[in-house]
C-alpha cells in the first residue's frame, strides 16, 4: 500500500471475476442476435460455459430455420458469441460448440405472426 495516498497498488488489488452464469447469458444473447430466423414459439438459445481464468469455452443450444444454410448460421453464431464475450467479459473464447436441437420451417414463423394467410 502506498502510505502517502492511501491507495492500493494495482498488483495488490486482486482481480475481477465474472460469474459463469453471466458469461452464459452474454453468449445466449449473442446467439439470439446471430440467428436469422427466430423460432415461432419464441424459444431462446441456451448457453453453458466453462470458465478458466480469462478463457471461456461455450456450448450453445438453439433452434434454426429451415430450409437455410445451417452451416453458415452456425458459423455466424460462433463468430457473434466470440465477439460479444470478448468485448463484454474480456475473455478469450477458444471454443464455441453449437448444438442444433431442432429445425423449424421458415414459413411457419411468418404464418404464426400473421404474415401469411
Amino acid at each position: 500500500m502506498t502510505p502517502v495516498t492511501g491507495r492500493v497498488a494495482p498488483a495488490e488489488r486482486g482481480e475481477t471475476r465474472i460469474a459463469d452464469r453471466v458469461v452464459a447469458k452474454i453468449a445466449a444473447q449473442a446467439a439470439k442476435e446471430a440467428v436469422a430466423e427466430p423460432p415461432a414459439d419464441g424459444a431462446s438459445p441456451r448457453a453453458t460455459v466453462t470458465v478458466h481464468r480469462d478463457s471461456a469455452r461455450v456450448r450453445v443450444s438453439l433452434e434454426l430455420g429451415y430450409p437455410s444454410d445451417v452451416g453458415r448460421q452456425c458459423g455466424a453464431v460462433r463468430r457473434r458469441v466470440v465477439q460479444r464475450v470478448e468485448a463484454l467479459a474480456g475473455m478469450e473464447v477458444p471454443e464455441v460448440a453449437v448444438q442444433v436441437e431442432r429445425l423449424h420451417a421458415v414459413g411457419a414463423v411468418a404464418a404464426a405472426q400473421g404474415g401469411i394467410r
